[in-house]
């Protein structure tokens, strides 16, 4: 590659099933030079979450990814050229640079972002992960001391981090996630009260028998039949607070919406709410504290996992879909 080329990885087809590396493919174009306003950066880390394969199906909180287009995705990366005022060569910025070595970006679409070590934290305990955790949790779910809270998708990039901050706040924590191995990491290196695998148990039953005295604050990263299960076990007053539905991104529409749910919300005087972290981003520098503070003090435990090469990001993504991470998924690019 020369050092003008730009390695961009493409959604070359929109899936309708499963994701597939067939809907990518890797091509070369000339690096961008950044207009008026614009910043040239080189990417760093990429960040993978469910979300990506979200954009895919049509626009969500952000316009749809068209096929033949470079997959978006957000990214750490380093200021190479800069045609806008507050950016200079060196600063490390995050936004959406999509999958490839170089972005040009509008600077109102970057947030710099301090140098720290591991660089990696800012993608997760300090960037989306830990900030969604942190306001989906206390902003949405508004858990109380002796609460009880219950998470989906607990081993991923966001739910691991919402168990610990649940903790942190004095709640019975009870993690959903799927295999023995991802359950005993929530209870034995986490500190989660209880874990339920949703892949050997029925997660009603098994719940019940975790959150006998019922759920207070349910953080749902995952909809479908999970989300079915928790509505019968939620208190008077209880708090839902809607991160995503991972289990309608990939593949077939599920044949049906959770039964039974605007009765159970009336009945028990439900709030379910969803959000996306930048909602609160007028607060992010006192989340940004209190997730430094806790990482320091050894209340929050970050786990990571990173991928090394552009050309594995559509294998990466296709992986996290199916479950195989623990903690947050990235490529370093």
């Amino acid at each position: 590659m020369t050092q003008s080329a730009n390695r961009q990885i493409l959604l070359v087809e929109k899936p309708t099933g499963k994701l597939s590396p067939q809907h990518f493919k890797m091509a070369e174009a000339p690096r961008p030079e950044p207009k008026d306003g614009e910043v040239l950066v080189r990417v760093l880390y990429i960040s993978l979450d469910a979300a990506n394969r979200a954009w895919m199906q049509g626009a969500t909180y952000r316009s749809a990814v068209e096929a033949n287009s470079v997959m978006a995705g957000g990214a750490i990366a380093e200021v190479i050229a800069s045609h806008a005022p507050g950016f200079t060569p060196g600063d490390l910025v995050f936004g959406d640079t999509g999958w490839q070595d170089y972005a040009a970006v509008p600077a109102k679409a970057l947030v710099k972002v301090p140098r720290i070590d591991p660089i990696t934290h800012l993608l997760s305990v300090y960037g989306v992960a830990g900030l969604t955790a942190y306001f989906g949790l206390l902003n949405v779910g508004k858990p109380k001391s002796g609460e009880t809270v219950v998470v989906s998708a607990a081993a991923g990039s966001v739910g691991s981090f919402v168990g610990q901050i649940a903790k942190i706040k004095g709640c019975r924590v009870v993690g959903i996630a799927g295999g023995k191995a991802k359950c005993d990491w929530l209870v034995s290196e986490l500190g989660f009260d209880a874990a339920v695998d949703y892949k050997s148990e029925p997660v009603f039953k098994a719940l019940k028998a975790a959150a006998p005295n019922g759920i207070d604050v349910y953080f749902d990263n995952v909809g479908g039949d999970i989300f079915e299960a928790c509505l019968p076990l939620m208190t008077m007053h209880g708090r839902i607070s809607c991160c995503g539905a991972v289990s309608a991104y990939d593949g077939a529409p599920p044949a049906h919406g959770p039964r039974g749910v605007p009765g159970l919300i009336v009945v028990k005087r439900l709030t379910v709410q969803g959000f996306i972290f930048t909602d609160f981003n007028d607060q992010r520098e006192t989340a940004l504290a209190d997730l430094q503070a806790w990482v320091k003090a050894g209340k929050i435990k970050v786990q990571e996992d990173i991928v090394s090469g552009l050309e594995n990001t559509p294998q990466a993504l296709i992986g996290l879909l199916a479950g195989e991470n623990r903690g947050k998924r990235m490529v370093k690019v």
